[in-house]
């Protein structure tokens, strides 16, 4: 309504004070506000109306065609066929604005695809959060596979953001899903991994040829086992929650560099193993959720949030947990947050957990 209420004001502007004042301000307004926020036939019916209405109210208030009067309409429509090239500007604007969001998801959907919601009998969800506002992409990774070995996953945090960290997070992707496919153990997938992020440092320039890193976690779910193991390279440990609501943290059992950073220091991979009974949900997630801050710049504690609590399945948590460290963080997230849950059908939520340790 703001386009329309400027021409009124202008209206009752020039009707009620004196011939030296002038309303030209209200109507050359009127069409430059429908410009960036309305269509293009909106702005131009608003640029003939304010200069219509201009010229009816100088017929009742001095003479019509004075070069006052003119001058003043000559003024407005300028500025009205102004605001026309300015809306199909931004309308092209808006046109190539939406192109690149379709490439940037079309991206996403290639490089991190969503997850079928079964595979290899497990229940799955992911969800992907951009710290960067209109971005779908960065530098966080998921990626699940049913492999003769097992359903095999990975969750991990590319050093660094833009173009580069995508090229990354696309290199362990592609890595993981075929050494995922061909490796008999998952020690040997954490290798292969290491040797593809080699590889591609060497054909990075700058400060990444050298300090380029991806934190991960790889985990394995054998068939057969109410196990799953767990390869950590210097990133967040995963957290089972069990279907009784307790919950219990897997850290890395032992200390190992990221993948990417094998020139430091070279020592063989060992998955540690842990139970994981039906109705039980792995969540692998990276720090973008363990290191978000509110406004008194404390961390959102994922262990204290989520102990005590069910949930109906992978989906919902995921969903709530999005939902919860947005509302933590005020909606100012920092840092790209990748969640992946998988539940082992079993035992209902809310029922009892075969089992389990503290």
């Amino acid at each position: 309504m703001l386009p329309a209420l400027m021409i009124v004001g202008g209206a009752l502007y020039e009707s009620l004070t004196p011939d030296q004042f002038t309303a030209v301000p209200f109507f050359t307004a009127a069409p430059l506000i429908a410009a960036p926020l309305f269509g293009l036939r909106y702005t131009v019916l608003t640029g003939v109306v304010a200069v219509v209405v201009m010229f009816v109210v100088h017929l009742g208030v001095d003479q019509p065609f004075s070069a006052k009067t003119m001058t003043e309409v000559i003024t407005v429509a300028t500025v009205a066929a102004l605001a026309v090239l300015i809306n199909v500007l931004v309308r092209r604007s808006d046109a190539r604005l939406a192109s690149a969001r379709e490439i940037a998801e079309a991206a996403q959907r290639a490089v991190l695809p969503e997850p079928d919601e079964r595979i290899g009998g497990f229940d799955i969800a992911a969800r992907y959060e951009a710290a960067q506002a209109g971005a779908f992409i960065g530098g966080d990774l998921y990626a699940v596979q049913d492999t003769p070995h097992g359903v095999r996953l990975v969750v991990g945090d590319v050093r660094g953001k833009g173009m580069s960290a995508v090229a990354a997070v696309a290199v362990v992707i592609g890595a993981f899903r075929e050494a995922a496919e061909r490796e008999t153990t998952l020690e040997a997938v954490a290798g292969r991994l290491e040797r593809a992020l080699a590889r591609e440092g060497t054909r990075r320039d700058g400060l990444d040829a050298f300090e380029g890193f991806t934190t991960a976690v790889l985990a394995e779910i054998p068939p057969g086992r109410d196990l799953v193991r767990l390869v950590n390279r210097g990133h967040p440990g995963p957290l089972l929650l069990y279907a009784d609501g307790s919950l219990r943290a897997l850290p890395a059992t032992e200390p190992a560099l990221p993948l990417g950073m094998g020139d430091l220091g070279s020592w063989p991979d060992r998955a540690q193993e842990a139970e994981f009974p039906g109705g039980a949900t792995l969540l692998l997630f990276t720090d973008g959720l363990s290191e978000a801050r509110d406004g008194h710049g404390e961390f959102f504690e994922p262990e204290e949030e989520l102990a005590g609590r069910r949930f109906r399945g992978p989906a919902e948590l995921v969903a709530v947990l999005s939902e919860e460290v947005r509302r933590h963080s005020g909606g100012g997230m920092t840092d790209d947050m990748a969640l992946l849950a998988v539940r082992r059908p079993g035992a209902e939520p809310g029922g009892p957990a075969p089992g389990h340790g503290g």
